[in-house]
Formats: C-alpha cells, structure tokens, sequence
C-alpha cells in the first residue's frame, strides 16, 4: 500500500495545472471513459448534473439515483449513457434497495461520486434519530459506499469522492452529541460537522481501500451559483453569513467569488478522473488540485485548504467505528460489505 494521509502527510498541492476558472470540460479533456461504469448520487441537478454530463460526454455509463425520479428524467433528458434509479439517502432500506438493484447486475463500479448534499435546513431527523444533514451528507455515504464495496472492488482501479466543503471549518465531529439531542441546534453547526465526517470518511476509506485498488477523495466544490442548496435557507440566514445586504441583494464582492456551475464541477471530476491522482488518496482538493492544510490559528473559517481536525487519524478511525454501529454494516475482513 502506497503513503496514507493521516495528519495531511500528503496534503499540499500537486501542481495540476487547473485552479478556480477551470470547468469540468477542462480537466477531462483527453480522457476516455468507454466502458467505465459511474454512479454520481443527486447526479440531476446543480454541479451533479454537469458532472454528469461530463462523464457521460467521455464515455462513461453513468447510473444517476435520486429522490424524485420523475424531476430527474427531465432534468437528464438528451444526455447520452444515463441510467436512473431511486434513492433517499434518509432511508436505510432506500440505500439497500438501489444497492442490491446494482450489485445483481453483477458489473463493477469504477466511479462512485457522493454528491447529493443539503444544507441551511431546519432540525429534522431520520428514523433513527440522526439528524437530517448527518444523515444526507455523511451517514448515507458511508452506508451506500459500503453496500456497493463488492462492486468497486471488482473495478481494480475504482474511485469514491466525496463532495464536502469548506463549511466543514464551521465545526469538527461531536463525537459526544452529534445528533443535537443535548444542545442547541444551529443549522451551519450541523452542516459544518457532517462535511468533516465526509472528510473523515474518504480518508479512512483510502486507507482500508488502497489494498483493493479503491482511493478515495473529499473536495470542496467552491462557493457556486445556480444550484438549489438553499433553498430552504431565510434571507436573515443568508445575511448572517455576510452574503446578503440589508435589502436581500447579494453583495458584489461575493457574486465576484462565486463560481459557475461547471467551474463548480470541475474539482469532482478531477478527482474522479485525473492522472495525476494514480498514487495518491485520501486528501482534501480544490480548484482542481490538493489543497493546502489551513492553520489551526486561520480563525473559524478562513477561504482555502482543510482543517486538521477532519485528517485526524484517531478521529477517523473512531467515525468510522461509530458509523458501523449506527448502521449495523461493516466493512468485512476480506474487503466485503456484510450486515452485522
């Protein structure tokens, strides 16, 4: 097994030659993905919908599960390669479903892309009591990676990448009260803490799946326009967070920052595809390359690079046990996923 990234021993960049301009169509360029199967989850709107388009322009059979599958053949109609399936990332029998669905047709998965997401949500909870962004953003990650283990193993070379944050800065894992039940619930609290678990997850994934050929990635896609993340966000929120003026008009210097929707997808589809990430997992990127470690001292939230506490190797190892007990599924000896 090659050099891991516990503590970021790896985490600076590569010098990919892209950065915050570059588009999804841009970092592909070149690549020939005929015969490569990739699944992408929220793969119909905002950044997974170039994303899959991108994909599917270079080659790959691209299978997009989502919630309302009636919103996502619109939303896919005229692209080329795509198959549809239905998940809800809050449902545990939704994820088996859509995983055993795939695993019995007995290809492998050479790509799978966890990119649904939600935020800037109120406090809700899944049947289980995890609360709703844990649930969505992290939780449903790690049990449909784990259901589809079988399937990127037999890829021999696969790819799982995680779309996180920067708003994992906002919060590191409570590992005491993740799910809200003993102190006050603040949305961006919530958020911050379920895109440091994504962040934990890919770099323990690496490590577990580098022996069968499986590297993992986490990304910050950049601040982005055009997609529907918050649409369930007030207007107070979103001056909150210096966004918006007094009036609800979005301040210049911000609409100077953000980025279209396949700049925003670039930095996925970097990490599913470049060359340059043969020999190395389980780090953080952004604009299309490794990002750089954020000091500690950088204040809560500064603009680049990824926290120390979410490439921690303890924390990582303990969320993922923690993960295995909530969702009653390991990741078996002999690199399987097998119900407990």
């Amino acid at each position: 097994m090659g050099q891991n990234n516990y503590q970021g021993a790896l985490q600076q960049p590569i010098g990919s030659g892209f950065d915050a301009t570059s588009t999804a169509s841009d970092v592909i360029k070149g690549i020939d993905l005929s015969g490569k199967i990739a699944i992408v989850t929220g793969g119909n709107t905002g950044i997974g919908l170039e994303t899959t388009r991108v994909l599917a322009a270079a080659g790959a059979t691209v299978i997009v599960p989502a919630r309302d599958a009636e919103k996502a053949r619109k939303n896919l109609e005229g692209i080329p390669n795509v198959e549809l399936g239905e998940i809800d990332l809050m449902d545990p029998a939704s994820i088996d479903a859509f995983a055993e669905t795939f695993l019995a047709t007995g290809r492998p998965l050479h790509l799978l892309i966890n990119n649904a997401g939600i935020m800037w949500v109120p406090l809700r909870r899944d049947g289980r009591g995890i609360e709703s962004q844990l649930a969505t953003n992290y939780l449903g990650q790690f049990h449909l990676t784990a259901r589809l283990w079988p399937a990127l193993k037999i890829a021999n070379g696969a790819r799982v990448v995680n779309v996180s944050s920067l708003g994992h800065q906002m919060a590191p894992f409570n590992f005491e009260d993740p799910n809200f039940l003993h102190r006050e619930y603040q949305t961006l609290q919530a958020y911050g803490q379920s895109k440091t678990a994504s962040n934990l997850f890919a770099l323990e994934l690496d490590h577990f799946g580098s022996r069968s050929n499986v590297r993992a990635y986490a990304l910050h896609p950049g601040s982005i326009n055009g997609t529907e993340l918050g649409r369930e966000a007030s207007l107070e929120l979103f001056q909150q967070m210096g966004f918006l003026d007094s009036e609800g008009n979005l301040l210049p210097e911000v609409a100077a920052s953000l980025k279209t929707v396949p700049q925003g997808a670039a930095t996925t589809v970097w990490c599913a595809t470049s060359p340059a990430l043969d020999a190395i997992g389980g780090v953080y990127c952004e604009d299309a390359d490794v990002a750089v470690l954020s000091p500690d001292n950088a204040g809560a939230e500064s603009q680049h690079g990824v926290k120390s506490y979410s490439l921690d190797k303890m924390n990582a190892k303990r969320l993922w046990e923690w993960s295995e007990e909530v969702t009653g599924i390991k990741f078996g000896s002999e690199a399987t996923a097998v119900q407990s």
